[in-house]
Protein backbone atom coordinates (compact mmCIF):
# COMPACT_ATOMS: atom_id res chain seq x y z
CA UNK A 1 0.00 0.00 0.00
CA UNK A 2 2.52 2.34 0.97
CA UNK A 3 3.82 2.16 -2.45
CA UNK A 4 0.70 2.87 -4.26
CA UNK A 5 0.48 6.01 -1.95
CA UNK A 6 4.00 7.17 -3.17
CA UNK A 7 2.88 6.70 -6.75
CA UNK A 8 -0.22 8.51 -6.62
CA UNK A 9 1.91 11.59 -4.57
CA UNK A 10 3.85 11.48 -7.54
CA UNK A 11 1.14 11.89 -9.99
CA UNK A 12 -0.73 14.76 -7.84
CA UNK A 13 -3.38 13.11 -6.43
CA UNK A 14 -2.90 14.39 -3.47
CA UNK A 15 -2.09 18.03 -4.01
CA UNK A 16 -5.15 19.89 -2.28
CA UNK A 17 -5.13 20.45 1.38
CA UNK A 18 -8.76 19.14 2.31
CA UNK A 19 -10.02 21.03 5.94
CA UNK A 20 -12.49 19.10 7.87
CA UNK A 21 -13.63 16.54 5.03
CA UNK A 22 -12.68 14.29 3.13
CA UNK A 23 -13.18 12.50 -0.16
CA UNK A 24 -11.91 9.43 0.11
CA UNK A 25 -14.20 6.47 -0.10
CA UNK A 26 -13.24 3.05 1.61
CA UNK A 27 -14.97 -0.34 -0.36
CA UNK A 28 -14.77 -3.79 0.91
CA UNK A 29 -14.86 -6.73 -1.68
CA UNK A 30 -17.82 -8.28 0.48
CA UNK A 31 -19.94 -5.69 -0.05
CA UNK A 32 -20.63 -6.59 -3.94
CA UNK A 33 -24.20 -5.34 -3.44
CA UNK A 34 -22.90 -2.17 -2.90
CA UNK A 35 -20.96 -2.13 -6.51
CA UNK A 36 -24.29 -1.94 -8.51
CA UNK A 37 -27.89 -0.43 -8.21
CA UNK A 38 -30.82 -2.15 -6.98
CA UNK A 39 -32.67 -2.27 -10.07
CA UNK A 40 -29.66 -2.95 -12.61
CA UNK A 41 -30.37 -6.02 -14.75
CA UNK A 42 -28.54 -9.16 -14.83
CA UNK A 43 -27.11 -9.55 -18.21
CA UNK A 44 -24.97 -11.90 -20.23
CA UNK A 45 -22.24 -10.46 -22.22
CA UNK A 46 -22.53 -13.74 -24.23
CA UNK A 47 -26.00 -13.43 -24.96
CA UNK A 48 -26.09 -10.73 -28.13
CA UNK A 49 -28.73 -8.87 -29.62
CA UNK A 50 -29.29 -6.61 -32.40
CA UNK A 51 -32.01 -4.42 -33.89
CA UNK A 52 -32.90 -1.14 -36.49
CA UNK A 53 -33.06 2.08 -35.13
CA UNK A 54 -33.85 3.55 -38.28
CA UNK A 55 -37.59 3.74 -37.98
CA UNK A 56 -37.65 3.90 -34.70
CA UNK A 57 -37.54 7.48 -31.86
CA UNK A 58 -35.02 8.42 -29.67
CA UNK A 59 -37.66 7.22 -27.19
CA UNK A 60 -38.15 3.84 -28.76
CA UNK A 61 -34.38 3.13 -29.03
CA UNK A 62 -34.03 3.84 -25.56
CA UNK A 63 -36.56 1.50 -24.14
CA UNK A 64 -35.95 -1.12 -26.51
CA UNK A 65 -32.26 -1.24 -24.54
CA UNK A 66 -33.73 -1.43 -21.94
CA UNK A 67 -36.02 -4.22 -22.88
CA UNK A 68 -33.47 -6.38 -24.09
CA UNK A 69 -31.42 -5.33 -20.85
CA UNK A 70 -34.21 -7.19 -18.99
CA UNK A 71 -34.34 -10.10 -21.17
CA UNK A 72 -30.59 -11.03 -20.46
CA UNK A 73 -28.87 -9.53 -23.17
CA UNK A 74 -25.00 -8.43 -22.28
CA UNK A 75 -23.90 -7.14 -25.77
CA UNK A 76 -26.41 -5.24 -27.91
CA UNK A 77 -26.03 -3.55 -31.17
CA UNK A 78 -27.71 -0.67 -32.23
CA UNK A 79 -27.96 -0.32 -36.46
CA UNK A 80 -28.49 2.46 -38.30
CA UNK A 81 -28.76 5.41 -35.52
CA UNK A 82 -29.60 7.91 -38.24
CA UNK A 83 -27.42 10.82 -35.99
CA UNK A 84 -30.63 10.74 -33.54
CA UNK A 85 -30.11 13.02 -30.53
CA UNK A 86 -30.05 11.51 -26.80
CA UNK A 87 -29.35 7.63 -27.36
CA UNK A 88 -27.76 5.28 -25.41
CA UNK A 89 -28.30 7.87 -22.30
CA UNK A 90 -28.90 6.70 -18.29
CA UNK A 91 -27.85 3.19 -18.77
CA UNK A 92 -27.13 2.17 -14.99
CA UNK A 93 -25.93 -1.13 -15.84
CA UNK A 94 -23.18 -3.13 -16.87
CA UNK A 95 -23.19 -4.07 -20.99
CA UNK A 96 -21.71 -3.94 -24.09
CA UNK A 97 -23.18 -1.24 -26.45
CA UNK A 98 -22.41 -1.12 -30.06
CA UNK A 99 -23.71 1.96 -32.33
CA UNK A 100 -23.06 1.39 -36.10
CA UNK A 101 -23.28 4.91 -37.36
CA UNK A 102 -23.35 8.01 -35.92
CA UNK A 103 -24.79 9.78 -33.02
CA UNK A 104 -26.47 13.25 -32.14
CA UNK A 105 -26.55 15.73 -29.75
CA UNK A 106 -26.02 14.33 -25.54
CA UNK A 107 -25.30 10.66 -26.84
CA UNK A 108 -24.41 8.01 -23.92
CA UNK A 109 -25.09 10.88 -21.14
CA UNK A 110 -25.48 10.14 -17.53
CA UNK A 111 -24.34 6.22 -18.19
CA UNK A 112 -22.46 4.15 -15.02
CA UNK A 113 -20.95 0.95 -16.07
CA UNK A 114 -21.64 0.12 -19.91
CA UNK A 115 -18.81 -0.31 -22.53
CA UNK A 116 -20.44 1.65 -25.52
CA UNK A 117 -18.25 1.92 -28.66
CA UNK A 118 -19.86 4.38 -31.49
CA UNK A 119 -18.59 3.84 -35.22
CA UNK A 120 -19.13 7.10 -36.69
CA UNK A 121 -19.00 10.74 -34.86
CA UNK A 122 -21.10 12.07 -32.41
CA UNK A 123 -22.50 15.58 -31.89
CA UNK A 124 -22.29 17.82 -29.02
CA UNK A 125 -21.72 16.69 -25.37
CA UNK A 126 -21.12 12.79 -25.44
CA UNK A 127 -21.12 11.14 -22.47
CA UNK A 128 -22.13 14.29 -20.17
CA UNK A 129 -22.22 13.28 -16.44
CA UNK A 130 -20.57 9.77 -17.07
CA UNK A 131 -19.84 8.10 -14.10
CA UNK A 132 -17.87 4.67 -15.39
CA UNK A 133 -17.64 2.35 -17.63
CA UNK A 134 -15.98 3.16 -21.08
CA UNK A 135 -17.39 5.62 -24.11
CA UNK A 136 -14.90 4.98 -27.64
CA UNK A 137 -16.15 7.31 -30.48
CA UNK A 138 -14.15 5.68 -33.97
CA UNK A 139 -14.16 9.51 -35.52
CA UNK A 140 -14.78 12.71 -34.55
CA UNK A 141 -17.08 14.63 -31.90
CA UNK A 142 -18.58 17.89 -31.29
CA UNK A 143 -18.23 20.53 -28.32
CA UNK A 144 -18.04 19.70 -24.88
CA UNK A 145 -17.20 16.57 -25.28
CA UNK A 146 -17.21 14.69 -21.48
CA UNK A 147 -18.91 17.94 -20.12
CA UNK A 148 -18.81 17.19 -16.11
CA UNK A 149 -17.52 13.79 -16.46
CA UNK A 150 -17.04 11.96 -13.28
CA UNK A 151 -15.26 8.78 -13.92
CA UNK A 152 -14.51 6.00 -16.76
CA UNK A 153 -12.57 6.42 -19.74
CA UNK A 154 -14.11 8.62 -22.32
CA UNK A 155 -12.23 8.56 -25.68
CA UNK A 156 -12.12 10.01 -29.38
CA UNK A 157 -10.02 8.62 -31.76
CA UNK A 158 -10.35 11.99 -33.98
CA UNK A 159 -10.45 15.52 -33.72
CA UNK A 160 -13.02 17.05 -31.01
CA UNK A 161 -14.72 20.53 -31.13
CA UNK A 162 -14.29 23.52 -28.32
CA UNK A 163 -14.97 22.87 -23.68
CA UNK A 164 -13.91 19.57 -24.46
CA UNK A 165 -14.15 18.01 -20.71
CA UNK A 166 -15.79 21.47 -19.40
CA UNK A 167 -16.36 20.73 -15.48
CA UNK A 168 -14.54 17.49 -15.68
CA UNK A 169 -14.92 15.80 -12.29
CA UNK A 170 -13.09 12.85 -12.38
CA UNK A 171 -12.51 9.96 -15.04
CA UNK A 172 -10.16 10.34 -18.01
CA UNK A 173 -10.85 12.01 -21.85
CA UNK A 174 -8.35 10.96 -24.34
CA UNK A 175 -8.96 12.68 -28.01
CA UNK A 176 -6.30 10.82 -30.65
CA UNK A 177 -6.40 14.39 -33.01
CA UNK A 178 -6.88 17.94 -32.19
CA UNK A 179 -8.94 19.59 -29.44
CA UNK A 180 -10.58 22.94 -29.94
CA UNK A 181 -10.80 26.32 -27.35
CA UNK A 182 -11.35 26.21 -23.74
CA UNK A 183 -10.49 22.62 -23.17
CA UNK A 184 -10.62 21.70 -19.59
CA UNK A 185 -12.56 24.86 -19.00
CA UNK A 186 -13.28 24.88 -15.17
CA UNK A 187 -11.41 21.67 -14.91
CA UNK A 188 -11.49 19.91 -11.53
CA UNK A 189 -10.17 16.66 -11.19
CA UNK A 190 -9.38 13.69 -13.76
CA UNK A 191 -6.94 13.94 -16.29
CA UNK A 192 -7.21 14.52 -20.20
CA UNK A 193 -4.97 13.74 -22.94
CA UNK A 194 -4.67 15.41 -26.24
CA UNK A 195 -2.44 13.47 -28.57
CA UNK A 196 -2.90 16.67 -31.35
CA UNK A 197 -2.69 19.76 -30.85
CA UNK A 198 -4.97 22.14 -28.35
CA UNK A 199 -6.99 25.53 -29.17
CA UNK A 200 -6.66 28.70 -27.42
CA UNK A 201 -7.51 28.72 -23.66
CA UNK A 202 -6.15 25.57 -22.67
CA UNK A 203 -7.18 24.99 -18.80
CA UNK A 204 -8.60 27.79 -18.52
CA UNK A 205 -10.10 28.51 -14.72
CA UNK A 206 -9.17 25.19 -14.09
CA UNK A 207 -9.18 23.97 -10.47
CA UNK A 208 -7.14 20.90 -10.30
CA UNK A 209 -6.41 17.77 -12.65
CA UNK A 210 -3.68 17.53 -15.29
CA UNK A 211 -3.69 17.59 -19.02
CA UNK A 212 -1.33 16.29 -21.52
CA UNK A 213 -0.60 17.78 -24.93
CA UNK A 214 0.93 15.43 -27.29
CA UNK A 215 1.03 18.47 -30.14
CA UNK A 216 0.98 22.26 -30.19
CA UNK A 217 -0.52 24.38 -27.50
CA UNK A 218 -2.30 27.77 -29.32
CA UNK A 219 -2.50 29.39 -25.83
CA UNK A 220 -2.97 28.60 -22.07
CA UNK A 221 -5.88 29.77 -20.21
CA UNK A 222 -6.07 31.90 -16.96
CA UNK A 223 -4.04 29.64 -14.02
CA UNK A 224 -3.00 26.75 -16.26
CA UNK A 225 0.79 26.66 -16.12
CA UNK A 226 2.91 23.61 -17.41
CA UNK A 227 3.66 20.89 -15.02
CA UNK A 228 6.75 18.63 -14.15
CA UNK A 229 6.39 15.18 -15.98
CA UNK A 230 7.16 11.87 -13.69
CA UNK A 231 8.36 8.39 -14.78
CA UNK A 232 5.25 7.81 -13.58
CA UNK A 233 3.07 9.17 -15.53
CA UNK A 234 4.61 8.55 -18.40
CA UNK A 235 4.29 4.79 -17.40
CA UNK A 236 0.58 5.01 -16.84
CA UNK A 237 -0.11 7.29 -20.00
CA UNK A 238 1.88 4.37 -21.93
CA UNK A 239 -0.48 1.29 -20.31
CA UNK A 240 -3.35 3.85 -20.74
CA UNK A 241 -2.79 5.06 -24.53
CA UNK A 242 -1.70 0.66 -25.56
CA UNK A 243 -5.53 -0.46 -23.91
CA UNK A 244 -6.93 1.58 -26.97
CA UNK A 245 -3.90 1.58 -29.22
CA UNK A 246 -3.76 5.50 -29.44
CA UNK A 247 -0.29 6.76 -29.46
CA UNK A 248 0.87 10.49 -29.93
CA UNK A 249 2.51 11.67 -33.34
CA UNK A 250 5.45 13.24 -31.24
CA UNK A 251 5.78 10.21 -29.05
CA UNK A 252 4.37 9.73 -25.56
CA UNK A 253 7.89 10.54 -23.93
CA UNK A 254 7.72 14.23 -25.57
CA UNK A 255 4.03 15.24 -24.71
CA UNK A 256 3.43 18.05 -22.40
CA UNK A 257 2.14 17.93 -18.67
CA UNK A 258 -0.42 21.08 -17.72
CA UNK A 259 -1.41 21.60 -14.58
CA UNK A 260 -3.70 24.41 -12.48
CA UNK A 261 -1.14 27.62 -11.44
CA UNK A 262 -3.48 27.49 -8.17
CA UNK A 263 -3.60 31.00 -7.81
CA UNK A 264 -7.61 31.24 -8.00
CA UNK A 265 -7.88 28.83 -5.13
CA UNK A 266 -7.93 31.58 -2.82
CA UNK A 267 -9.74 34.17 -5.48
CA UNK A 268 -11.83 36.08 -2.91
CA UNK A 269 -9.10 37.04 -0.69
CA UNK A 270 -6.76 38.40 -2.93
CA UNK A 271 -6.28 42.25 -3.03
CA UNK A 272 -7.99 44.21 -6.44
CA UNK A 273 -4.93 44.43 -7.87
CA UNK A 274 -3.69 41.04 -7.82
CA UNK A 275 -7.19 39.64 -9.38
CA UNK A 276 -6.19 42.19 -12.10
CA UNK A 277 -3.10 40.52 -12.38
CA UNK A 278 -4.52 36.85 -12.05
CA UNK A 279 -7.67 37.91 -14.95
Amino acid sequence: MASVAHKSHDMGLHTEQLTGRTQQRFFSSSEEENFTYPWSFEVDFDNRAEFDAGPMTPTEVNLKIRELMKQGAGSITVKNPQAKHALGVGILNRLNLTFEGSLGYFGCGLVDGPNIRVTGRVGWSCAENMMAGTVVIEHNAGSTFGAAIRGGDLVCRGDVGSRTGIDQKGGTIIVGGRSGAFSGFMMQRGRMIICGDAGKNLGDSMYDGTIYVGGEVEDLGVDCVPGEMTENELKWLTAKLGTYNIEPACGIENMKKFVAGKQLWNYDNLEPAEKKLVL
